[in-house]
């Protein structure tokens, strides 16, 4: 199983791209974290937020296989404590499918991209910062998949 995380953005600091990788670097290959970074749409006077998310949420769609179990971050979506990602962890390996988490910009996920979502993630009633929503992601992964195996990594 790959493991997508689909973020809006490109050109982060050099912490999140190290952040991100560190985590990346200790999954296992049958369950791969990647990175696919979609450049955010071109902000502009002439154009309003939706007409920019439906930019970026074209660009979201399109790199998503059909057989992917898309999860889209929002705000309106369930709160899941590590040991229920542990357990989706261990659900989506059996199911077989990559899993694509959607990270939308500045202004949120198309409408089209939350109706493609088979589940709607949200990570915290705070709004965070799209560089360190990458961090935290890579770890929170890294940390539910160390549950799956007993990997002591993560302590209760």
């Amino acid at each position: 199983m790959k493991i997508k995380l689909v973020a809006v953005g490109t050109k982060m600091p050099d912490w999140v791209e190290k952040g991100f990788i560190n985590y990346a670097q200790r999954m296992p290959r049958d369950c791969s974290l990647e990175l696919i970074e979609i450049p955010a749409a071109k902000r502009s006077k002439n154009q309003n937020s939706a007409q920019w998310m439906e930019k970026e949420g074209q660009a979201i769609l399109r790199s998503l296989e059909t057989s992917d179990f898309v999860v889209a971050l929002d705000v309106k979506g369930k709160n899941w404590s590590t040991q229920q990602l542990a357990d989706n962890i261990k659900q989506w390996q059996l199911g077989g499918s990559n899993i694509a988490l959607l990270v939308g910009g500045p202004d949120g996920l198309s409408e089209e991209c939350l109706a493609r979502a088979n589940a709607k993630w949200s990570l915290s009633a705070l709004t965070l910062p799209h560089p360190l929503v990458r961090v935290i992601l890579a770890e929170t992964i890294y940390r539910a998949w160390s549950v799956t195996v007993n990997h002591p990594y993560h302590r209760e």
